[in-house]
C-alpha cells in the first residue's frame, strides 16, 4: 500500500462500501483522488481521506468528535443555494461558473447570487495614500458603526444595500471616477487595458465558493445581526491569511526560486520544506481547479510558468489551482505586487454579501458548542 495513495481496491477494503459510495465520496470532495500514473484509466486515492471516512463509519467516535471534523474539511454545515461544487463542477445558482466566466461581468454575478435584476456599482475613488487593501479596510470599518443592523429589514432593502457596500468596497479596490465595469476600473487603474478581459474572467471564476472560511466567517457575523459591511470586513480580513487569499504569495516566491534554480529543483525544495506546493491542487478538484484551467487559457502565460505547470503536474501528479492562476495573470501583465489579492477581495466581495443575506433572511444564530479539552489531555 503506498504512503499516500491507494488503489479503489484498497480503499473499498478500509471503507467496507460499495464502489458507488466510493465515487459519490470523490464527487462531494471527501475523497481526493487522481489519475494513476501506471494506468490513466484507473485512478488512486487519498489514504487519509480514506481512514478518516472509514474511522467515521465505524462509529467508534463520540458525536463531538464528529461534529469536530466536520469543520476540518467535512460534511457541508450549513444549507446554502447560493453556489455548489459537485463532481469537480463550480456552480452559481446552478449555473456553470466556467461557462459564466466567458461572457458575464462580476456586476451580472452579483445580480445572480443576490437574487435581484441588476447590480450597479456607483463610481468613486478612495481618498489618502493607504494602500488599496488598507482603504478597503477603512471604508468598511468606517461603515460598521452607522450602518443599522441586518435583523428586522425587508430583503429589498438588505439588496440595495449590499450594493452600496459593494461600491464602497469598489472605490476603494477599483478606484475611478466614471461608472465602468468593475473589470475595466481594474485594467485601467493598473493602465493595463489589456488586461481587462482576463480580468472580468478571474473575478467571476473567484466571486463564489461555497463554504469556504472567508464565507463562513461573514455568516457568523452576519447571524449576529450585525449589519452587512460588518460581515463584509469579516470576510476580508479573513481572505488575508496565508492558507487563503494570501496563497498567491507561495506562487510568486515559488517562480522567483525556479528563476534562480530551475522549475524542477524549485519544485523538489518547497516540497522538501513545506511537505506541500500551493500552487498546484485543489482538495475539491481531485482532477484538477476548473477555474485555473478557465482562466489560464484566456492569456498567454510567460514561459517559466508554463514550465512551472508541466513540472508541478509530472513530479506532483497536481495540475495548477486559481492562486497559481492568478499569480500567472499579473505576472503576464505586469500587474502591481498586491493585484492578486486585490482581485480577489473584489470578487469575493460579492459572494461574502450573498452568503451574509442568506444568513440573515435564514434567521439562524450560528452558535457551535466547544468540548472542553483536559490540558493534559491535548487537543
Amino acid at each position: 500500500m503506498n504512503a499516500l495513495w491507494i488503489t479503489a481496491e484498497e480503499a473499498l477494503a478500509l471503507l467496507g462500501t460499495k464502489p458507488q459510495t466510493l465515487y459519490a465520496n470523490v464527487s462531494r470532495g471527501r475523497i481526493r483522488a487522481k489519475p494513476d500514473p501506471a494506468d490513466p484509466r484507473r485512478s488512486l486515492y487519498q489514504l487519509d481521506d480514506v481512514k478518516r471516512l472509514a474511522e467515521r463509519h465505524a462509529g467508534r467516535r463520540k458525536s463531538s468528535a464528529v461534529a469536530a471534523d466536520a469543520i476540518r474539511w467535512g460534511d457541508p454545515v450549513l444549507p446554502t443555494t447560493i453556489s455548489s461544487i459537485s463532481s469537480e463542477q463550480l456552480s452559481y445558482r446552478g449555473n456553470d461558473a466556467v461557462d459564466l466566466s466567458a461572457h458575464a461581468t462580476l456586476e451580472e454575478v452579483a445580480a445572480l447570487l443576490w437574487g435581484t435584476s441588476e447590480v450597479r456599482v456607483e463610481a468613486g475613488m478612495a481618498e489618502g495614500e493607504a494602500s488599496r487593501m488598507e482603504a478597503a479596510f477603512g471604508r468598511l470599518a468606517a461603515r460598521v458603526m452607522t450602518d443599522l443592523p441586518a435583523l428586522g429589514r425587508k430583503p429589498f432593502v438588505l439588496r440595495a444595500e449590499a450594493v452600496d457596500v459593494l461600491s464602497s468596497v469598489a472605490a476603494a479596490l477599483a478606484p475611478w471616477p466614471e461608472p465602468l465595469p468593475l473589470h475595466e476600473r481594474l485594467a485601467r487603474g493598473w493602465r493595463r487595458p489589456e488586461a481587462a478581459d482576463p480580468i472580468r474572467r478571474a473575478l467571476v471564476l473567484l466571486a463564489e465558493h461555497e463554504l469556504n472560511v472567508s464565507a463562513f466567517a461573514a455568516r457568523v457575523t452576519a447571524s449576529s445581526g450585525a449589519a452587512l459591511s460588518a460581515a463584509t470586513l469579516s470576510g476580508l480580513a479573513t481572505l488575508t491569511g496565508p492558507r487563503h487569499g494570501g496563497a498567491w504569495l507561495g506562487v510568486t516566491a515559488l517562480k522567483e526560486k525556479a528563476a534562480s534554480v530551475g522549475v524542477r529543483e524549485a519544485i523538489r525544495g518547497v516540497l522538501s520544506s513545506e511537505g506541500l506546493v500551493s500552487a498546484f491542487g485543489h482538495r475539491l478538484y481531485p482532477h484538477g481547479d476548473p477555474r485555473a484551467r478557465a482562466l489560464m487559457a484566456s492569456f498567454e502565460a510567460p514561459p517559466l510558468f508554463t514550465a512551472l505547470a508541466e513540472a508541478g503536474e509530472e513530479l506532483l501528479g497536481e495540475p495548477v489551482n486559481i492562486d497559481f492562476a492568478l499569480a500567472a495573470l499579473a505576472d503576464t501583465f505586469e500587474l502591481p505586487d498586491d493585484a492578486p489579492l486585490v482581485i480577489f477581495a473584489l470578487a469575493r466581495t460579492v459572494g461574502w454579501l450573498a452568503h451574509a443575506i442568506e444568513q440573515i433572511e435564514s434567521g439562524h444564530l450560528i452558535r457551535p458548542r466547544a468540548r472542553y479539552a483536559d490540558p493534559g489531555e491535548g487537543i
